[in-house]
C-alpha cells in the first residue's frame, strides 16, 4: 500500500481528536460520569470534556494517538496547557452553578488499536496550583 492510500485511509488529527472524545465520554459514561459539557470555548482556552462524578466536576483533557505510547500523549499535557485549561475552569466555574463540591483535573489518554481504543484514566493529574 502506497503513502496516499494510508494517508486517505488513516483518520486525520481533527477525525482522531473527536473520535477519542466520543470513546472517552463514553468510558465516562459508563464508569457512572454525568457529561455537562463538551468542547467548552471560552475567551481563556477551551476545556475537551466537563463531567460530573460523585459530586465533582471533573475537567478532562483527552489526548488521543493513533500510534505512540500513553506517556507520550499525557506528556502532551504540559504545564502550559494545564494553566489553559485551568483558566478555561475557572471561567467555566464562574458562569455556571457547577463545582460547589469541589472539582478536578483529569487527563484522558486513548490509543487506537483498530477498531478499539486503550485508555488511561488519570484522576486528579494536576492542581490549579501546580499550573
Amino acid at each position: 500500500m502506497g503513502r496516499k492510500e494510508r494517508q486517505g485511509r488513516e483518520m486525520n488529527n481533527r477525525e482522531l481528536g473527536m473520535a477519542g472524545e466520543t470513546a472517552a465520554c463514553g468510558f465516562l459514561r459508563r464508569r457512572g460520569y454525568r457529561i455537562l459539557d463538551r468542547n467548552y470555548r471560552c475567551p481563556f482556552g477551551e476545556i475537551d470534556i466537563v463531567a460530573r462524578g460523585k459530586g465533582i466536576t471533573v475537567f478532562c483533557e483527552v489526548k488521543a494517538r493513533s500510534e505512540g505510547d500513553f506517556e507520550e500523549a499525557l506528556g502532551a499535557v504540559d504545564p502550559k496547557r494545564q494553566a489553559r485549561l485551568a483558566r478555561a475552569a475557572c471561567h467555566y466555574l464562574a458562569t455556571r452553578e457547577a463545582g460547589r463540591n469541589g472539582c478536578r483535573f483529569d487527563v484522558i489518554a486513548l490509543l487506537k488499536n483498530g477498531q478499539e481504543w486503550k485508555i488511561v484514566h488519570v484522576k486528579d493529574a494536576f492542581e490549579i496550583g501546580e499550573a
